[in-house]
């Protein structure tokens, strides 16, 4: 048996990214693996808009030991049920993705084969009223949990809107604290193996110098280490996700505090809405083969719900997944190994699975091609599995009111999504299996949201009895309505446990 050896880490990029990586190495190594020392620079700024998030987040931050009401109020956050989509489908239709189930499972059957077989029977009620995340949305109210129900009660779950920045800051407290050594400086020059190629040093401008076994590159969308040095291919994905351009601002807020991301589609694209304590944070995702800069621009500013706070940010991306993820000793982690819009809030979701299957495959020998094999093995999955959701979104759609929605809606979509799309509109079957990111509530909400409407049901579904079948669906609605009634608003759960203090930035 091989012992494994002390593994120095070094991290390139704050932000974000490297401050996520940071303090989770941390943690778990509780300093015995080795060093970890993050680079970074004031002069090199970071893209900071990465605000909502999805579930898995909670258990990231409960895995660091973070105490939620404390981490919420140091980062000006609020409460994420889901994502309402606007002018998806068609202008002047919206829906939401919501967190948790709809209803719930009935004898191993999935509960919207029963709400689609009651359909057929006459039941005109929406889906979302079985779902106790899209009620409290549409109502603007929130709880971390709702009243026990019976067994088969919908569940909720929820993720957070935070000032990315502030995150940052607050992970570094706690990375500093559990030893993570913070070197400010502008790497100048990197050494590498004249036999092998592995980067042995980084050289900084005030002529010091930072070795490593392992070199995490959270450099963004320079990926300095392993797009620029080690010369790693880019998997352009722009035929399926046109968008090539952002313009992020932030602006004033109100009273209310949503508790869901909004995402409104414009002509050649779509602005996200994202709800904080002390401010909205905004911005225009856009394809810029069919809108100007200036067009795009003029959209955001026109759509926002105060006073904006700041100029209007640019960004400039290609959606995809560099080649491989690790190579040699360089590993990729958030934008510096690829990039998939915000559209489902998946780019801080990406840091956070990339560090667990770092942890699960930690080398004894980083010359272990097999470990770097089976990590970029389950890197590509998980990022095709998430273009494919979000191809979904733009392909399935009846918007025939500009060049740019016309090219998605006919666009030719990878094999594996169409095989989804067809069997869900055959028969209501989700294609997923245990481990991908989206679960079948997901597909459900954007199948359904997007107008692809399921042809037939799983026939397991009529061996209930009609009547029972009515009983049952009115027993949830009801359950549903009472649970949400008891949720304060949003904006008074988080005055009464976790605002912000009045000094916070």
């Amino acid at each position: 048996m091989m012992q494994a050896k002390a593994l120095d880490i070094t991290i390139v990029g704050g932000g974000t990214a490297g401050w996520m990586t940071a303090a989770l190495l941390a943690k778990a190594t509780k300093g015995r693996l080795g060093r970890i020392t993050l680079i970074e620079s004031a002069e090199i700024g970071t893209v900071g808009v990465g605000e909502a998030t999805i579930p898995p987040i909670q258990f990231f931050n409960q895995l660091l030991g973070i105490e939620e009401r404390d981490f919420v109020a140091r980062t000006q956050a609020s409460f994420k049920l889901g994502i309402e989509f606007r002018n998806w489908t068609r202008t002047g239709h919206s829906y939401i993705h919501p967190f948790g189930s709809y209803g719930a499972n009935i004898d191993a059957v999935s509960f919207h084969h029963y709400w689609l077989r009651a359909r057929v029977l006459g039941d005109g009620t929406d889906i979302g009223d079985y779902c106790p995340a899209i009620v409290a949305a549409r109502q603007g109210r929130f709880a971390p949990e709702i009243p026990q129900g019976p067994a088969s009660a919908p569940l909720l779950s929820y993720a957070y809107h935070f000032d990315a920045a502030l995150y940052a800051a607050y992970l570094r407290d706690f990375a500093t604290g559990l030893g993570v050594t913070r070197i400010e400086g502008r790497i100048t020059g990197i050494r590498q193996r004249a036999e092998d190629g592995y980067i042995t040093a980084l050289d900084l401008a005030d002529g010091g110098s930072v070795g490593g076994d392992l070199f995490i590159d959270c450099s963004g969308f320079r990926s300095l280490l392993l797009g620029q040095t080690l010369g790693v291919g880019f998997k352009d994905w722009s035929r399926w996700l046109p968008c090539d351009r952002a313009l992020a601002v932030p602006c004033e807020g109100g009273r209310d505090i949503t508790p869901y991301t909004r995402s409104t589609a414009h002509t050649a694209g779509w602005q996200w809405r994202i709800p904080l304590q002390h401010r909205i944070g905004n911005g225009h995702v856009y394809s810029s083969a069919f809108m100007s800069d200036e067009e795009a621009e003029g959209l955001l500013l026109g759509h926002l719900d105060g006073r904006p706070l700041a100029d209007a940010r640019p960004l400039r991306f290609t959606a995809g997944r560099r080649d491989k993820a690790w190579v040699r000793n360089v590993l990729g982690i958030g934008l510096a190994g690829g990039f998939l819009e915000p559209l489902e809030s998946t780019s801080i979701h990406l840091i956070q699975t990339a560090l667990f299957r770092l942890l699960a495959l930690i080398p004894t020998d980083i010359r272990d091609q097999a470990t770097r094999d089976e990590f970029n093995r389950l890197s590509e999955i998980e990022y095709e599995q998430i273009r494919d959701f979000l191809i979904l979104h733009y392909n399935a759609t009846e918007r025939d009111d500009s060049d740019f929605w016309n090219y998605c809606r006919t666009m030719q979509i990878p094999d594996s999504l169409r095989h989804k799309i067809d069997l869900f509109r055959a028969r209501g079957r989700i294609a997923r299996f245990d481990g991908q990111l989206f679960a079948e509530a997901s597909w459900l909400a954007v199948f359904l949201g997007q107008g692809v409407d399921p042809l037939g049901y799983d026939p397991m579904a009529d061996i209930m009895a009609a009547g029972e079948l009515q009983q049952r669906l009115s027993r949830h609605r009801d359950y549903v309505q009472r649970a949400v009634a008891t949720m304060p608003a949003h904006r008074d759960f988080i005055d009464r446990h976790c605002k912000a203090p009045a000094t916070a930035a």
